[in-house]
């Protein structure tokens, strides 16, 4: 009977594309979810936005990846690519500050896709809810083209 009151919350794209499950993504790392649960992307933007509204927690010094933490205590990873920490920065411009409290849609990161494209890295972007076990009913929009800043990727209850 309290299930009935509790609420969904929606996890937006951070690049526009098509939403794909998790046990998709060409890492085990993340298809077996062990650094998170949730949903990915393969982009076709060139800018990453914010997920939701939170603050800004981390953004790696590579820019390959950022992490939000939002007002519900969720944990969020935007992780940009598989193995792009391995460039080492080239081809991301961060285009936020950590430790800034952002709105949905904001621009985080821009990349150079033609770059990363160019050295045969896989631009498929997990979103991860890196602390779900405060979480429970993820939904994902599995196979749903998406648009950033605007489309739900994923929507979740806390438990």
């Amino acid at each position: 009977m309290l299930g009935f009151f509790k609420k969904d919350y929606e996890i937006i794209a951070p690049v526009s594309g098509k939403v794909l499950d998790l046990s998709e993504v060409p890492d085990q790392v993340f298809a077996q979810r062990l650094a998170g649960d949730g949903a990915a992307i393969d982009g076709t933007g060139n800018t990453f936005v914010a997920p939701a509204d939170g603050e800004l927690t981390l953004i790696f010094k590579t820019c390959h990846a950022f992490a939000l933490t939002l007002s519900n205590g969720v944990e969020l990873l935007v992780h940009i690519g598989i193995d792009t920490v391995n460039l080492q920065g080239e081809g991301f411009k961060a285009l936020a500050k950590q430790g800034s409290q952002v709105k949905k849609g904001d621009p985080i990161v821009a990349i150079d896709r033609d770059f990363i494209k160019s050295k045969e890295y896989s631009l498929i972007t997990p979103v991860l809810i890196t602390n779900p076990n405060i979480v429970s009913d993820i939904k994902c929009s599995i196979g749903q083209e998406v648009e950033a800043g605007k489309d739900k990727i994923f929507q979740y209850r806390i438990k």
